[in-house]
Order: C-alpha cells, then sequence, then structure tokens
C-alpha cells in the first residue's frame, strides 16, 4: 500500500471514528464518550481508537470540532446566501431550530457547555471559543439588519443575540424534556416576536 493510500484510509477511519462518538455524545453526552464504548461502537479494539486518538480528551475535542463544523455548514452557510439584513438573521433563527431535528438526540455543543462550563481545561476552552465565535457571527448579522434599516437603530446586537440565544437553550430544553414538535412551534414563535419587538 502506497503511502497516499495508507493515509486517505486512516483519515477515513478517523471520520467514521468521529461521526459515530458524535453520535453517542447527542444521547450520552461527552461524558459518555470513552475510548471502549466508541471502540465497541465502530466495531474496533480500544489500541485501534487510540492509534487515531491519544487518549479521550482528544476524542472529544474532535467530537466538538466535527459538530461545530456541522453547524456552520448546516445553519451558517446556507443562510449567507439570502440578502444581508433580516432575510439572513430569520434564516440563521430558522435553520438553527430546525438544526436540533437534524441532530436527533440533542444538540452536542449545548450538552459539552452543560457538562463543562464550570470546569476549567481544554474542553472548556474549546467550547467557550465555539460559542463566542457563534454570539460574533450572529451579533454581525444583526448588525446588518440594523445597517439596513430593518432593525431599530438603538438595537444592542450583543443583547439581541443573548436573547435569541436564550430561546435556543430553552429549545433544547423542553425538546428533551417535553417533545421536539411542540418545543420547535414555541421557539419559531417567541423568534418571531423576538425580532418583531425589535423591527423598525
Amino acid at each position: 500500500m502506497n503511502p497516499a493510500t495508507a493515509t486517505s484510509k486512516g483519515a477515513a477511519t478517523r471520520e467514521s471514528i468521529v461521526e459515530r462518538a458524535l453520535r453517542i455524545a447527542r444521547t450520552a453526552g461527552f461524558e459518555g464518550l470513552s475510548i471502549g464504548g466508541v471502540a465497541q461502537a465502530v466495531g474496533m479494539s480500544k489500541s485501534g481508537v487510540f492509534a487515531h486518538f491519544g487518549s479521550r480528551e482528544d476524542l472529544q475535542l474532535a467530537v466538538l470540532d466535527a459538530a461545530a463544523q456541522r453547524f456552520a455548514e448546516q445553519v451558517f452557510a446556507p443562510a449567507l446566501r439570502e440578502r444581508r439584513g433580516l432575510p439572513r438573521l430569520r434564516a440563521i433563527v430558522r435553520r438553527w431550530i430546525e438544526w436540533l431535528r437534524s441532530e436527533r438526540g440533542g444538540c452536542p455543543m449545548v450538552s459539552a457547555a452543560i457538562e463543562y462550563d464550570d470546569r476549567p481545561g481544554p474542553i472548556r476552552d474549546r467550547v467557550v471559543r465555539y460559542q463566542s465565535q457563534l454570539r460574533t457571527e450572529l451579533a454581525r448579522a444583526i448588525r446588518m439588519a440594523i445597517d439596513s434599516g430593518e432593525l431599530r437603530a438603538d438595537c444592542d446586537p450583543g443583547q439581541l443575540a443573548f436573547e435569541i440565544h436564550g430561546v435556543e437553550l430553552a429549545l433544547h430544553h423542553d425538546a428533551r424534556l417535553f417533545g421536539l414538535d411542540d418545543a420547535m412551534a414555541r421557539a419559531e414563535r417567541a423568534m418571531h416576536r423576538l425580532l418583531d419587538s425589535y423591527r423598525a
């Protein structure tokens, strides 16, 4: 086997491991991830998984990276095709709500934030980095809607980003406890009222 083929196969195996670990994290949380459990789920030995991830923490970080990339691809990337201003902001919000349906079991990033919010270390640092990026991009979209004259000039982008995030967290909470469809319907109504309250 030539080196290029070996590298390609190794990358594919690593991707398969991360994908299965991501599924586990959606239902069992990041604390539910273990090298042994993931190895069993993908039909590999522990040493086989260790060959791709030197530790449980490395695996958890790779899963966080994969979750963040998937969120960006499914929520923000499609929304960028919408016109700058309120249409783009509404597209982000709508796709964010739909994201929970596509993730079956829960948002991995929210789970990690809940589990590691008061535990200093690389995992918490990575969660903070991704959550900060999310707030920054959301505030940028809000600022564009202010600049286009669709949201009031006195709208604080950081505050509205906080409020939108709050609705999303409530959606995650209720979807897990009371059912997805009802929670999504309530989240959509809440988002509609929230954005309307800032209309110019």
